[in-house]
This record gives structure tokens, sequence and C-alpha cells, in this order.
């Protein structure tokens, strides 16, 4: 039996307002989907989102209308082209920018591997398909000192590099904005002392230049702002009109958060951007489905594109195009830190056999399979074949956040357990007999369990599973951030790698 097909596998969120005007409906990618970048081909739409820890890297979507997405899966999906081994919790992939030039798709990615004391120890690179699919390139190292890379392909056919520059010296940190010829020629900073500026991006309009960057961090203070110039290399000026898109002064939206946007125009001219924002669960409350990805409509006012009110909108004008719905696809999982391969995962219609990995603190070779979530009420179960022959092996479902927050209901040597860990700190919730059918329920601020279709009577703490609660800042030095979003998946562990495995079977995860 294969995996039951959530509504949410293909995004396609559409209504008819008063006027009977088809509008998109917010977030497009619901779940973690953040650092959107949108980029037409002809008739065709992609969106590629930041995916961290997880694999495959880059996660891209597919539309021919704005409103109807589908998967594609993540483009980076072998150690040739990404290697996540002992990244931290929200390190590894960064803000992929995905553009098309002289045939190629080109996409440019951070890699993380330290964000925290000060430091950011993390390499740009860029790697061609001549389609979307691939076969893509092997990686090239881009020059520059800083993340969230992005190219920009002039009208005369140069390639420029652009990337934001993270000065790590004591007290110092975002130093600018760093402009380049892709062919090597000399860097420029072409926008300097504005604090954290990042995600920058350049579109050229009407004999402008317009540079756009995510400003205030990715938090509650998020924006996007517009810098023009007559010139590639400046002087920038800001938008009189302040921030392009913002959240900050409105805590009742329902949309949070929003910023880190790029722009695409449609067949007809018509302009749209692209944002990450977040739905809290309470009034700029803890965010349990992390960053998801939004699109608003543009409008030009005095040569400056602008989005009505400056805010982000839940439903929002289509674009007058065919309507493309897509068929239901199959389910799809990420794997952690490692990529899905048969020397420890495999996919056998509707089972899923892992051998197990690392204990959930480890950072090289667990073996988790998991999917996001992407409702505030949802319920994930499967069937376990599993019989532990040691103290060190566990096989169970778990809420998943990062690896230092999460809940595990695990078969273990002495019956049913489950744990947690916040941030860190793990505790025991529940032990009982052993059980085949495993399953857990998302019911807002709240987790259960369930074993047999018993649900188990622990209310757990569902926001324990957010961006604010992995956010750890101490004496001001930061530790971890919270860059992701929830997960539900199956997890096995073998800590003295005796070569255990567990078989899951029946699998489905459904919204609610």
């Amino acid at each position: 039996m294969p995996p039951v097909i959530s509504p949410l596998a293909v995004f396609g969120f559409s209504a008819l307002n008063k006027e009977g005007t088809k509008m998109i409906r917010n977030p497009v990618l619901p779940g973690f989907h953040p650092d959107p970048s949108i980029l037409r081909v002809g008739d065709d739409y992609y969106l590629a989102t930041s995916t961290f820890e997880w694999y495959p890297g880059v996660r891209v979507h597919h539309s021919r209308d704005l409103v109807n997405w589908r998967s594609l899966g993540g483009l980076l999906n072998e150690p040739r082209l990404l290697d996540l081994s002992g990244v931290p919790d929200s390190g590894g992939v960064w803000a992929p920018d995905l553009t098309y030039a002289n045939g190629l798709f080109h996409l440019v990615y951070s890699v993380m591997d330290n964000y925290a004391h000060g430091y950011k120890d993390v390499a740009n690179y860029l790697v061609t398909a001549p389609a979307i699919e691939g076969p893509w390139s092997d990686p090239v190292r881009l020059p520059g000192r800083g993340f969230d890379a992005a190219l920009f392909h002039d009208d005369d056919g140069t390639s420029y590099l652009l990337n934001m520059v993270f000065d790590s010296r004591p007290g110092r940190g975002f130093a600018g904005i760093e402009l380049q010829p892709l062919d090597g020629g000399k860097a420029r900073l072409i926008v300097e002392n504005r604090s954290v500026s990042e995600g920058p991006h350049i579109y050229r309009a009407g004999g402008w230049y317009y540079l756009m960057l995510a400003e205030g961090g990715t938090g509650y203070e998020h924006r996007v702002s517009v810098l023009r110039s007559r010139s590639l290399e400046g002087p920038y000026e800001d938008d009189p009109a302040g921030p392009m898109l913002t959240a900050r002064h409105d805590p009742g939206l329902d949309l949070q958060k929003a910023g880190h946007g790029c722009l695409v125009q449609t067949q007809d001219g018509d302009w749209y951007l692209a944002h990450l924002a977040a739905r809290p669960y309470t009034t700029r409350g803890r965010c349990v489905l992390g960053r998801e990805s939004a699109i608003q409509r543009v409008e030009w006012q005095d040569g400056w594109p602008r989005v009505a009110g400056g805010v982000p909108a839940v439903e929002v004008p289509a674009p007058a195009l065919p309507p493309h719905p897509w068929e239901p696809a199959e389910e799809e999982w990420s794997t952690l830190r490692r990529p899905a391969s048969p020397g420890w995962v495999s996919f056998d219609g509707g089972r899923i056999t892992i051998e197990g990995g690392q204990s959930p603190y480890g950072l090289r070779a667990p073996s988790l399979v998991a999917r996001r979530v992407t409702s505030t009420r949802c319920a994930f179960e499967t069937t376990i074949d599993f019989e532990p022959a040691t103290v060190h092996q566990w096989a169970g479902i778990t809420a998943y956040y990062n690896s230092r927050n999460w809940y595990h209901l695990a078969l273990t040597p002495d019956g049913l357990l489950l744990t947690g860990s916040d941030r860190g700190a793990r505790t025991v919730h529940y032990s009982g007999g052993a059980a085949t059918r495993l399953g857990l329920e998302f019911d807002g601020p709240v987790l259960r369990f369930s074993a047999d279709g018993e649900t188990i009577p622990v209310d757990l703490d569902a926001t324990v599973l957010s961006d604010e609660n992995a956010d750890e800042i101490i004496d001001g030095q930061i530790r971890s951030f919270g860059f992701t979003g929830a997960f539900a998946g199956l997890w096995v562990q073998d800590l003295a790698g005796e070569g255990c495995r567990a078989t899951f079977r029946e699998t489905t995860y459904r919204a609610r």
C-alpha cells in the first residue's frame, strides 16, 4: 500500500473574491519553505527555497499560474553537490538563488558550517543545468565573504555576483552589499552602513537598477527594502515611501515576519513578489510551522515597485493566466544531514526500511526520514515492524524541530517510551507496553501521541517545536538559530552500530 497522499502534497490555494476575481491564497507553500527565489522561464514559474540541514537540498516548486504549485523535489540530491555532514542546526543550505541565462539554469547557494560566536564559516557555490531537472554541474566555489549570494544577468550579457559581506572582527558584523563580475573582475561595495542587510537581488527596469534587500533580521522586524540607481555600481537611494513589505508595525496581521523578497514579471507584464512569512500561534508568539512562502501583487508607483499598503495579504489577485492545477503527487520525504541512499534507507512501494543511526544529538549520520508539517492541525501514523535486540536500539515516530527540540515515541527493549527534548533537556513523558501502530496529532499548540489506536494520556507542548524555542542566545552570543520548521517522521537509532533495521508501512499524513 503506497503512502496516503496529503491534500497538501500538491499546493493550490485559490479563491474568488466578491467580484469573481481569481485570488492567490497565502502562504502558497505552507510549512518550512523559507527564503523563496522566484523565476519565470517561458510559461513556467519556479520557487526555490532554503533547506538548511535537510536533504535533498534546495527544494523547488513549479507553477504555471502562480496559484497551483507542485514540488519537483530538491535540486542538490547527492554528495557531489552537497555535504551536510556535521552542519549545525539551521546550518547547511541558506538562501538559494535561481536564475536563467544563456540557455542554462544557474543555482547559487550558501553552505553554512558555523554561524555562532561572531563567526560565519560559509562558502557560496554555483551550479548550472540545461533543465530544471538537471543534470547539474559540479559546484564551483564563488569568491566573497558572506552569504545570501545571488546572480544578476545584465542586458549586455554580463553576469554579476551579489552578496552581503560579513565582518567577523569583534563588534562588527554586516558590512554591506558587494558586487563583482562573475568572470572575476574587481569586487565593489555598492551599499554599506546598513544594519542587518542581506538577501540582495538586482533588477533592471525603466532605465533604473533596483536593489532589493532583506533587512531587520528574519524575525518580527523583518522587511523588504528597495533602493534604486541609474548606475549598477550606485549610489543607491531608498524608496521614500519606506519598506516595500513588512508586518513589523501590525501584530494583528495573519502573516508575520514578512521579508526576504524576490520579484518576477509575468508574460503579460504584471509583477509579483515572492517572500517569506510566518503564522504565529499567538500574537508575536511561537511559529511551529516555520517560515513559509507567500506571493504579493506589485504595482509600480512613481517609478518604484510597491505592495498595496506595504503589508502582506492573505488573498492576492492572481494573474490573468489559464488555471493550471496539478495531478496529486506521491508523498515526499526529507532526510537529515545525509542523502537517502540504499546503504541505510530503502523505499519499496508503501514500505520504508531504515537502518539505525546516531543518537538524537548526533550531527553526522542520523537515520531520520521525515516530512514537513504544513498545518496547525494534522495527524501522522505508521505501522512499525521492529524488534530491538539491545538497549542501544530504538525505533519509532517523531515530532521534530532540530537536534535539541523534539519528541520521540519509540519501541525499546523495555517497551514503549515517549521522550522529549526541550533545548537539549531530555524528559521521559510516558512508558508502556509494546505496540505496532504509532501515531501523533498536532492540535494547535497541543501535541498528542497514540499507540495501537489509543491516545497516550499526555498533552505535550507543540510550541517546543518552533523557531522561537530553537533560538538560543546566551550572554549575547549565538548558540543556535531556529530557521526551519516542524517535521513528522520515522526515526531509528542504533548507538552501537549493530546493524538494526526497522520497517514502516501504511504511513499516512493528513492535514485537517
